[in-house]
């Protein structure tokens, strides 16, 4: 075996990724499967560099899909269509930060009339989950 190649588990390791995430990857075509050298398979050393772009990409938010395409873009030329992927990504990242304030907002008006109303009437927590009404201005998200 050359020195530049490793076999799956030495990748998943070096990768810091089990050899399952490797095969995943490659069932959806993010790595490519390497012939048979003998009674192994051998990965060029190149491969670790593409899973930590895929992982990287993933604690960003991408899905495979979009990894898949930013994959396809890697020399970096067609900067458009880089540009279309990221900004669709920042796009549903500021609607879920939306959707985590309102959220956030309600819960927290919850919690204050809960604590306000004391023991004589029903916990506004509960009766909003149970279907009651949410408070004022608010309403259910997803």
């Amino acid at each position: 075996m050359p020195h530049d190649e490793l076999t799956i588990g030495r990748l998943a390791k070096r990768a810091n990724v089990g050899i399952e995430t490797i095969r995943y990857y490659q069932r959806r075509k993010l790595l490519p499967v390497p012939e048979f050298e003998g009674s192994f398979r051998h990965y060029s050393a190149d491969m670790v560099d593409r899973i930590r772009f895929i992982k990287r990409a993933q604690d960003l938010g991408f899905t495979l899909d979009e990894v898949a395409e930013l994959l396809s873009l890697q020399d970096g030329r067609n900067r458009r269509a880089i540009r279309k992927v990221a900004t669709a990504r920042l796009l549903d990242i500021k609607a879920k930060i939306a959707d985590l304030a309102r959220m956030e907002h309600a819960l927290g008006h919850l919690v204050q009339e809960c604590e306000a109303i004391g023991v004589a009437r029903p916990c506004p927590i509960i009766a909003a989950f149970a279907g009651g009404e949410l408070p004022a201005g608010q309403h259910r998200v997803g």
